[in-house]
């Protein structure tokens, strides 16, 4: 029986320590593959990503929020486009509570936000965003979620929801982003090893 979660499903058939799991609709250069992979090397307990979202305390609601916006923090690396261990599809699986699968699988919705929870619980630590192309690319030919209002405030729901379950908020606030060495540096493009995500310009 296949549901939103399958896709964090521990199959056997990865080998890899390193998963870079991808939605249908997005499209990223070698470069930033590539880039990411050498990131998530050196941080290999986090999340390694590009769509950057974030969380915050509203005090007119007493609950937690959910934001898209683009700030200069974040909580959440998507996994329409990250790398993580695979372990964590493990620790998804089978170590989170019943009600968390059922929340997800009900809503089908908020597993990506669900793997933020348990990436940040076991680590106590925040995703890593990395740098991107000026407009991070989708296809268009799909329909997006991403511009559905019922959508979005389900996922201000499982926020909350999560954060209830497990008894705290796990996620960890950051203001970091990785860039490739020299980006902005005026150097010969040729000592670049990232050079195309410098010419079509980085945000």
């Amino acid at each position: 029986f296949q549901t939103i979660s399958s896709r964090f499903f521990p199959h056997p058939l990865i080998q890899t320590d390193a998963i870079l799991n991808l939605d249908e609709d997005v499209f990223l250069s070698t470069e930033e593959v590539d880039f990411a992979f050498k990131v998530w090397q050196s941080y290999p307990e986090r999340i390694v990503g590009y769509p950057a979202r974030s969380h915050y305390w509203d005090e007119t609601k007493s609950s937690w929020s959910y934001t898209s916006k683009w700030t200069n923090q974040y909580s959440i690396v998507l996994t329409e486009a990250a790398f993580y261990h695979r372990y964590y599809n493990y620790l998804y699986t089978h170590y989170l509570r019943d009600l968390l699968h059922k929340t997800v699988d009900q809503s089908q919705n908020c597993e990506d936000i669900l793997m933020n929870f348990l990436v940040s619980h076991v680590t106590k630590l925040p995703p890593i965003k990395v740098t991107q192309r000026k407009q991070f690319k989708e296809n268009k030919t799909y329909p997006s979620l991403w511009n559905d209002p019922d959508h979005f405030i389900q996922r201000q729901v499982c926020v909350n929801t999560f954060s209830q379950i497990y008894g705290y908020m796990p996620l960890v606030r950051s203001h970091l982003r990785l860039d490739p060495v020299l980006y902005k540096d005026p150097v010969s493009n040729l000592r670049k090893r990232y050079r195309k995500l410098e010419l079509e310009g980085i945000k």
